[in-house]
């Protein structure tokens, strides 16, 4: 199986090219475009029935498409649904925690489920993150660019909580304002913040979709 990113990192697509018999595995609604030789079928999200509703509880759809390249080797398209980066995460029997949405697509073994997170809420966003586990490569998608940063045993670092897309897990987090004080935080158009404590990688998107929903409701048609 080889994946190629392309049009990154503001339209991006993911092409998938599959021997014969090898599956892959996606949200629903992701396909672009694919050849003959490969057959579609749903299946549950997650390890059975609760897996799947867990699935679905962390911002995932509780189906997901497989494919598979039945009659020959075969190419397949995909893409997220908002204009906005890919990145592939090889895991080694590891976890990742990602906010709701984020997953496009991955090998067809890994686990999807969902871990409460009272933190994740207090930031504005989903109750619960996306669980995935494994081994295999993995697909984040994102709205804008995807950068990462990698920390050392104890190294802090500050993440504006609309930016985050997914983090290792173990990882120790807490949510605070971005500057002492409330006046302060709402005279530097800075809101909630995410203290991320190493060892543990952090992937980011370098725009924010509450933001950017928020700057285009002044040129929408006023209701009545």
């Amino acid at each position: 199986m080889i994946f190629t990113i392309e049009h990154a990192p503001v339209y991006a697509s993911l092409r998938v090219n599959l021997d014969q018999g090898e599956r892959f595995r996606a949200e629903p609604g992701a396909l672009l475009s694919m050849t003959p030789s490969i057959e579609l079928e749903s299946a549950m999200a997650g390890k059975g029935f609760l897996g799947s509703i867990k699935a679905a509880v962390g911002g995932e759809s509780i189906f997901a498409s497989i494919y598979t390249a039945v009659h020959g080797a075969g190419e397949l398209i995909l893409a997220p649904s908002q204009p906005g980066d890919i990145a592939r995460i090889d895991l080694q029997n590891q976890t990742i925690l990602a906010f709701g949405g984020a997953y496009l697509a991955g090998a067809a073994d890994l686990q999807l489920s969902a871990r409460g997170s009272l933190k994740s809420m207090i930031a504005g966003s989903d109750l619960f993150l996306s669980v995935i586990s494994g081994s295999g490569p993995v697909f984040l998608s994102s709205f804008g660019a995807i950068y990462t940063r990698t920390l050392g045993v104890g190294e802090p670092y500050v993440v504006d909580t609309g930016h985050i897309v997914a983090f290792t897990d173990g990882m120790h987090y807490s949510i605070k304002t971005a500057s002492r004080g409330l006046f302060s935080s709402v005279t530097t158009g800075e809101g909630l913040v995410c203290m991320f404590t190493g060892p543990g990688t952090i992937w980011m998107q370098t725009r924010n979709v509450r933001a950017f929903a928020s700057s285009i409701v002044p040129f929408l048609p006023s209701g009545g």
